[in-house]
Parts: structure tokens; C-alpha cells; sequence
């Protein structure tokens, strides 16, 4: 696990709800409370912006203010002894974790220097129809892909990228720059298009971007689960912190 100080924890976490913008975040002591009706956690939970002196009591506070909203409380708890009270009192509340995510970090550069095939990458500032087509290949539930694509291009901070083959589009990807970092998102390839380089070639082409702008960090955050982990850290990301949402039964 790669150590970070806690102003870039807290700028990590501000950069992540700039990429996918809930309708209104609030600050609490050492918390984001991003609030939101969507089906994205991250756009719709509280998250902690340092990694100590976190005290349980804030849980009573926060639940307060989603309720106020009409919101169920959502916690993205990072997997840290620092959190064990706050496990704790989420668990005699009757949340449970799950759905468990990695948090990674890297540098641009190292990513910007990725081998991958001599493609053409396309830059757009608007998550055109086909980009979304492609995004929302496969099992994604329409309700929860409409709502992502809906997030992400809402965000004023965001490139997406994308790679057409025969004018068809095939891999894209999403590249957030705020907050001094840059964020790694909607990645995604067509199935029958998949192990051609695509993928690498978007990060490649995110990377030399977030250079060119004069970013030195990048981040991204992908479920414990999936295989993209391997690309990634080929890209020279390394893990920082994994959490979990918690949620009530």
C-alpha cells in the first residue's frame, strides 16, 4: 500500500465527486456527505477525507443530514483500523459492508509511457452517444448505466476518450483533472474488441494529457474483483486504500 499524506487523501476524494457531481455535497469534520437520489455510490455517500482521528460519534450526524434530504445514509468506509469504531456503530445500527474497491494511485507519466497499439485516441469534452453506447455494452442495468453516464457528463472537469475502428466505436474511457489529480474512469471495451491494446491506448492517451497539463497524480478506483486491475498496474498504478460501502439492510 502506498502511504499519502491527508491533504491528498481529502484532494483524492474531492477530485472523485468532480468527476461524477451529485446534486449537493456538504463538508463535516473530516467528511464529504455527497448527496444524491442516483444509483452511484460514490455520488450518493459520506466519505471520510483523512485516514485518522475519525470519531464514531459523527455517524448519528451524518445519518441527520441524509435524512433531512429524504436519503437513505450510504458510508464509504476505506478497510483501516482507524475506521473500527466507526465499523462498530455502523454495525449495532444495523449496516452492513459490502461491495468492496480499490483505491489506486499513480503518476501520469508512468501511464503516458504504456506500450500499446499505434491507434488513434479521440479527446471530446461531451460523452458523445456512441461513447455511451460502448459504456453501456454488456450487463449493465440501463437504470444504473443512465445514471452513470448522466453523473460523468455532468462533470465540467472531465475529457472522454474513445478509439473507432471502421468509424465504429470500440474502447473508452474517461479522464477527470481536479484538484491536482487525474482521475481514471468509464473504462470500458466492446467484447469482441477486447485484447487488442485498446484499453492501453486510452490510458496512454489520458496520461499524456494529464502531462501536458502539468498533473503529477493520477488515481482511479476499481472493484476488488475486476480483472482490468492487471492494466492498471502495468500502468504503474499501486494500491493505497481498499474500502466498502455500508449500507442498511
Amino acid at each position: 500500500m502506498r502511504s499519502m499524506d491527508q491533504h491528498a487523501i481529502a484532494s483524492l476524494e474531492k477530485a472523485t465527486l468532480a468527476a461524477v457531481p451529485p446534486r449537493e455535497v456538504e463538508t463535516l469534520d473530516g467528511w464529504l456527505l455527497a448527496l444524491d437520489a442516483g444509483t452511484v455510490g460514490r455520488a450518493h455517500s459520506a466519505v471520510p477525507t483523512r485516514h485518522e482521528g475519525i470519531d464514531a460519534d459523527v455517524v448519528a450526524e451524518i445519518e441527520r443530514r441524509y435524512s433531512e434530504r429524504g436519503l437513505n445514509a450510504v458510508f464509504r468506509l476505506p478497510q483501516l483500523a482507524a475506521f473500527d469504531g466507526v465499523r462498530e456503530a455502523l454495525l449495532a445500527r444495523g449496516y452492513v459492508g459490502s461491495q468492496p474497491t480499490l483505491t489506486m494511485v499513480g503518476e501520469p507519466s508512468a501511464a503516458a509511457s504504456l506500450p500499446s497499439c499505434d491507434v488513434p485516441v479521440e479527446l471530446t469534452t461531451e460523452a458523445t452517444d456512441d461513447w455511451s453506447a460502448v459504456y453501456l455494452g454488456g450487463d449493465f442495468d440501463p437504470v444504473d448505466g443512465a445514471c452513470r453516464v448522466g453523473l460523468l457528463g455532468r462533470s465540467r472537469e472531465s475529457l472522454f476518450a474513445g478509439v473507432r475502428m471502421k468509424g465504429q466505436m470500440m474502447a473508452v474511457g474517461c479522464g477527470c483533472f481536479a484538484e491536482g489529480w487525474w482521475g481514471l474512469h468509464g473504462m470500458r471495451t466492446a467484447a469482441a474488441w477486447r485484447g487488442r491494446g485498446f484499453a492501453a491506448a486510452i490510458l496512454a492517451a489520458l496520461g499524456r494529457e494529464a502531462v501536458r497539463r502539468g498533473i503529477g497524480r493520477a488515481f482511479l478506483q476499481v472493484e476488488s474483483s475486476n480483472a482490468a486491475q492487471s492494466i492498471y498496474r502495468r500502468a504503474g498504478f499501486a494500491d493505497a486504500w481498499s474500502y466498502d460501502y455500508w449500507r442498511r439492510r
